[in-house]
């Protein structure tokens, strides 16, 4: 079974990278179109080596008779779009934070909680934030095991997480910074370039800003509304990759080798964590990476039952690209086409 898979948002860096995903993973697909705005339309698009897209306009788009639309224009734009075309019959992914803490719309990472695609009521599917992916994918082997009392993790999250834009702002902000030119921040709001800034979103009326706000309700809605997270988001001046320091407090006993060994085994993680100098991995080396990576792997002496880890991943495949190709994948195999047929 083949399926038409139309591709939202397509000229962004998530929409490549989906592009790109669904070749490598052999996705089955029937056809596949590229979908933007206005301004991007008729620009072509490679995909796979043989391939090239044209972009079409997502305003005047009919979904009608197409399988997939995977997501990710930002929130306004899947605002209006992702009910028509779930409307039409075209089940939607989508990327952005829009539908994710809407109750009947599930939230999913295919490897913690493929269950709640079970419970599909919209037509529509929810990909969690980029930071929040990575955690419960760490998290949800310990909690099993160990259940999971509360949560404090620092991220340092990469410009790619705010778009080529972001992307584009920290090499211009780099080159002028070295010839001692005139830095004025766009995207960011400080000078990102040789800094890091310890705003991702906006300020919340608690002090917290948006992006640490969605990590405590996502973990919370993806994994279990007991556990407590505190979380610190913090942009970095790394183009693509994100990383955290988590640290766990569990209601059971954990020795620090109990817990590598958990993760070891579990899926779509790979555990380098050799206590010696360099035996950790960075996000320069994640990039690109399917995997998560965990690291850094010890005891918490504080509390009674506590781990601390280091944890990273490329925020554009993992965080977002890859998540969204295996949903659809998940809903190929659960055969969520067939009963919809």
């Amino acid at each position: 079974m083949a399926f038409k898979v139309a591709v939202v948002g397509a000229t962004g860096a998530v929409g490549r990278e989906i592009l790109k995903t669904l070749v490598e993973r052999d996705f089955p697909i029937k056809d596949v179109v590229a979908l933007a705005s206005p301004r991007s339309t008729g620009q072509e698009i490679s995909f796979g080596d043989k391939r090239v897209l044209k972009v079409q306009n997502l305003e005047k788009f009919d979904f009608a008779g197409w399988d997939i639309g995977l997501f990710s224009p930002g929130a306004s734009v899947s605002a209006i779009y992702a009910p028509r075309a779930a409307a039409a019959g075209c089940v939607v992914i989508d990327n952005t934070s829009h539908f994710r803490m809407e109750h009947d719309v599930p939230l999913v990472v295919p490897e913690v909680n493929p269950q709640a695609l079970g419970k599909i009521r919209r037509g529509i599917i929810a990909n969690p934030n980029c930071s929040t992916i990575q955690m419960v994918l760490a998290l949800k082997p310990l909690h099993d095991r160990y259940k999971i009392k509360r949560v404090v993790v620092s991220t340092y999250q990469s410009v790619s997480g705010a778009g080529k834009e972001g992307m584009e702002e920290l090499l211009l902000q780099s080159r002028r910074s070295l010839v001692h030119d005139q830095v004025v921040p766009q995207e960011f709001t400080k000078q990102i370039a040789f800094n890091v800034i310890p705003q991702i979103d906006k300020f919340m009326d608690d002090g917290a800003t948006k992006e640490e706000w969605k990590m405590v309700v996502e973990t919370k809605k993806i994994l279990d509304p007991d556990i407590a997270v505190f979380a610190t988001c913090v942009r970095v001046p790394v183009f693509i990759g994100h990383a955290e320091s988590i640290t766990v407090e569990f209601e059971r006993p954990v020795t620090a080798s109990e817990a590598r060994d958990v993760l070891r085994h579990a899926p779509g993680i790979i555990v380098q964590d050799t206590r010696e100098d360099g035996g950790f991995v960075t996000p320069l080396e994640c990039a690109g990476e399917d995997a998560t990576y965990i690291s850094r792997i010890r005891k918490d002496p504080t509390v009674p039952h506590g781990l601390g880890f280091w944890c990273v991943a490329d925020n554009l495949r993992k965080g977002a690209a890859l998540n969204a190709v295996q949903i659809a994948e998940t809903l190929v195999a659960q055969g969520y086409f067939k009963k919809a047929a």
